[in-house]
């Protein structure tokens, strides 16, 4: 069936896969719990029934805060059944950023995950402008809670199945259907306006260039109000592809471990970690298991997929057979397909898990464009190497004289919500959205980001820096745990890192450094040397404008609760250069 609306794909998995035991599954405390194709259909009807009951209107915009489980997806397809607007909001924001999201979507309804969310984020919801009922996910004898809502729907199955079958035949896939708020990395959250059209449409451009099917399972651990991990479930849903949900993000080894998945989504921070585990393991052998897995280790980060010599390709073969195929029995044995986005990754990452047997897709896209402008094509065996490969069909790109991508079609959001002079402003009068990133095409074909547009700042000699390639070449480095580069109206660049501490223990170690405190291994001569030599390897491959004269080593962590980071792990800039504004000035007296 053509599937054009959200609630076409209850109608489609019904049709496709009717008796399949596992459509959706969440792990508790270790053990899976299973959805049906059945079940899911059941419950879907009965939220979207429950909804109508309780007196909520078409148009009546629905708040979840959740973590990933099949009940959010209960939510999301009968919301969009009784005509409602989903609005998945994060679950780690902060109480004005949740007070703002509240009042400014005009939310009646609000579900909360577990009773310890409910009793943190009710008493938000009291303070809203506009009354709200915040309703449990989590079954509850003593809360107002969803199974209540399935049941008072379920209760008045008669009058509202009618209107229901009637929402099905009226409703058009360019009414909206879903507000996701930005991540906000620059002052308040934008409310972005998608309709059924614009996650439909998006979903089956990269669902086309999946080469998965029934027989494969996918897990699932960022977040559901991300953008992108909610078009992969939609991909998923049309593909027949098993969702299984993790138990969170601690026991990602252990759930891969346990379901033995063929593909999964993550953010460059996350994929970067597991590297750092894989390189970390063969620092405990010893002998010659060690000098075999550090072969392996370096032909890895060179790999290249597109060498088709008999010799080469027994190098890999060797290496596979000795420590590859750990790498993989260790997240649960099968070759997998891991897609990347939201923030470039380093190349040594994608080809190492490539080598591995995990075909690394770099994607790219916005909220605003639902989310997936272009992504790496497994079915043409195609990922180009430091680019996100070619927009998807249906879709146009172009650039303007200083580089930025503009981009138009079905996947570009309806607009900001209440916010006509902001939506102007990203969408120009001809339809083109203008996505404020830097980039090029590779061969005429495959779209390479560089940088924020911005982001970018210009020095004193009128020369541009583009800060975000310039860092990922430094995190390039193990000992490089995070870092941001400055110099707006400088002469120069410099940057603020925070060196990776574990890997400097070996620093440490031939230092003799008594305490081994943080702050006695950032004043070691040793240990600054070779941080310093660091950074030098990266300015012999830059521009001599864009070199790192300054740098500062602090030691700190920058999070999401700390206001570091955004939602989607990437660097809130106004919020690291007001921290460290002594320090950045120190770099140019």
């Amino acid at each position: 069936m053509e599937i054009k609306r959200l609630f076409d794909f209850i109608e489609h998995i019904q049709k496709d896969l009717p008796y399949r035991a596992d459509v959706l599954a969440r792990r508790i405390k270790g053990e899976w719990h299973y959805v049906s194709t059945e079940e899911f259909v059941r419950y879907s009807w009965s939220v979207a029934r429950g909804l109508l009951a309780m007196g909520y209107k078409k148009g009546t915009k629905i708040i979840t805060i959740s973590s990933n489980r099949p009940e959010w997806n209960f939510i999301d397809m009968g919301s969009a059944l009784a005509g409602m607007i989903h609005v998945p909001v994060y679950a780690t924001l902060s109480h004005d950023d949740y007070l703002y999201i509240f009042n400014h979507s005009d939310a009646e309804v609000i579900f909360l995950d577990s009773q310890k969310v409910y009793d943190k984020l009710s008493p938000i919801v009291s303070e809203m402008d506009r009354p709200a009922k915040a309703i449990l996910i989590d079954e509850s004898d003593s809360t107002f809670c969803l199974r209540n809502v399935c049941e008072l729907g379920d209760s008045e199955k008669e009058k509202w199945d009618p209107v229901l079958e009637q929402n099905k035949r009226d409703i058009k896939d360019t009414e909206c259907v879903s507000i996701v708020y930005t991540s906000g990395t620059t002052g308040r959250p934008k409310g972005v306006m998608l309709s059924h059209r614009n996650l439909v449409f998006d979903a089956h451009a990269h669902a086309v260039r999946h080469v998965m099917d029934h027989h494969h399972i996918a897990l699932s651990f960022l977040p559901l109000c991300h953008a992108y991990e909610r078009t992969m479930i939609y991909d998923n849903l049309e593909r027949g592809i098993r969702i299984y949900y993790a138990e969170n993000l601690s026991t990602i080894q252990a759930d891969m471990a346990s379901c033995h998945p063929d593909n999964f989504c993550g953010v460059p921070r996350v994929l970067e970690m597991m590297y750092a585990k894989f390189e970390a393991a063969g620092k405990q052998l010893k002998g010659v298991k060690h000098t075999i897995y550090r072969w392996a280790w370096d032909f890895a980060n060179k790999f290249d997929s597109y060498n088709k010599n008999p010799i080469y390709l027994s190098r890999q073969a060797f290496f596979d057979k000795l420590v590859y195929c750990r790498w993989r029995e260790a997240l649960g044995g099968h070759h997998m397909i891991v897609v990347s986005g939201g923030s470039s990754i380093q190349e040594k990452v994608v080809r190492c898990f490539t080598a591995a047997g995990f075909q690394l897709c770099e994607g790219y896209g916005m909220t605003e464009t639902s989310p997936v402008i272009a992504v790496n094509n497994p079915v043409d065996k195609l990922v180009i190497i430091g680019t996100v490969g070619q927009p998807i069909d249906g879709t146009e790109i172009k650039f303007l004289d200083d580089g930025e991508i503009l981009t138009r079609g079905p996947h570009v959001m309806m607009g900001y919500y209440k916010d006509p002079k902001q939506t102007s402003e990203i969408i120009d009068e001809e339809g083109w959205l203008h996505t404020g990133d830097i980039g090029c095409l590779v061969d005429g074909r495959f779209l390479k980001i560089t940088d924020r547009k911005k982001e970018m700042f210009k020095l004193n000699n009128g020369k541009y820096i583009a800060p975000q390639a310039i860092e990922t070449k430094l995190k390039e480095s193990p000992l490089i745990e995070q870092c941001i580069v400055y110099g707006e109206n400088h002469k120069y660049p410099s940057a603020i890192i925070i060196p990776n501490f574990n890997a400097l223990k070996d620093v440490v170690k031939e230092s003799h450094i008594k305490g081994k405190s943080r702050e006695e291994i950032l004043s070691d001569s040793k240990v600054l040397s070779k941080l310093h030599k660091e950074v030098a390897k990266v300015n012999e491959s830059l521009a001599a404008h864009e070199q790192i004269r300054r740098e500062q080593f602090v030691d700190d962590t920058w999070t999401i609760d700390n206001g570091m980071l955004s939602q989607t792990l990437k660097l809130k800039r106004a919020n690291i250069t007001k921290k460290y504004a002594e320090q950045m000035e120190k770099a140019y007296e």
